[in-house]
């Protein structure tokens, strides 16, 4: 039996990896008190033909104190042989406090109170949990689209499954560097097709303007090392416990020079597996 404990904040997109892991074949159940998840798993243990040979269990801190003695529950049924899988959803706060915003709901912790105090109480409250868990999926910046793709590369790809999910963002340094940037790489130093006319009013997205920036042997150098030094530093970021990057490569306008490098590096990211990516291009239009 597969047996999973889908847990986290609140806001970070629970009740949507549940939808997500019942469609791809698990049996879901949220907002189970504690106390029932092991009744629970031995009820599946018995069932006739596996019928719930894979189980998924939305536990948070609706559950009130009673989520301390998760922790005593998950060694109890290790014990027994069953082992758990534990799949934790985070956010940011200021996420958070905007889906927060956006919905007009309350935080079950601060149903009297202030939303970030709520947050922060839960936070708190789940570290034990966070700490445990075998797979943490920030949802900060994911789509709906983003987090189901990741999900089924856990639960129903063949692919070893590593916490990280990786933005590439190519932008325009005269628009300013985004501000959650990790990694920021400047490729101003290459030619600039800006100032050709035939390739003025194209973009990084366009292959005469690719041709012509990856024509260069320093640019093709300089993506080589780039591709080098994230390929190193991203097993080290897991081990830190780091689950969410952003690269940003730019360059001054951020339509040509920054947007093919940051799709070269895609390209070669894409084909390794286990980590979730996604590139973005914040000023291609401007």
């Amino acid at each position: 039996m597969r047996f999973v404990i889908v847990t986290g904040m609140s806001g970070a997109g629970k009740s949507t990896a549940l939808k997500v892991l019942e469609d791809i074949g698990f049996f879901c159940a949220g907002n189970i008190p504690v106390p029932l998840v092991e009744k629970f798993t031995e009820l599946a243990l018995t069932s006739e033909n596996g019928e719930y040979s894979k189980v998924a269990l939305g536990v948070d801190v609706r559950s009130g104190k009673e989520i301390r003695g998760l922790q005593k529950v998950l060694e109890e049924l290790l014990i027994k042989g069953i082992s758990c899988e534990i799949l934790y959803l985070d956010a940011s706060d200021t996420a958070l406090l905007r889906r927060y915003k956006e919905t007009r709901r309350s935080h079950p912790l601060a149903r009297d109170g202030r939303i970030k105090d709520g947050v922060a109480a839960e936070r708190s409250a789940l570290e034990f949990l966070k700490k445990q868990a075998d797979y943490i999926i920030d949802t900060s910046t994911l789509l709906v689209r983003e987090l189901r793709s990741e999900l089924e590369k856990i639960f129903a790809g063949s692919q070893e499954y590593r916490n990280i999910y990786i933005t590439i963002l190519s932008f325009g340094f005269k628009y300013g560097i985004p501000g959650d940037s990790d990694l920021v790489f400047d490729v101003r130093f290459l030619p600039n097709p800006y100032y050709l006319d035939a390739l003025k009013h194209k973009t990084g997205q366009d292959q005469e303007v690719r041709d012509f920036v990856m024509g260069f042997d320093v640019a093709r150098q300089f993506l080589e090392k780039m591709e080098d030094m994230v390929e190193f530093l991203l097993p080290n970021y897991v081990a830190e416990g780091k689950n969410q990057l952003v690269i940003s490569i730019g360059c001054t306008g951020g339509r040509h020079r920054s947007v093919t490098l940051a799709n070269g590096l895609y390209d070669y990211l894409n084909k390794n597996a286990g980590y979730g990516l996604k590139i973005e291009h914040r000023d291609i239009l401007k």
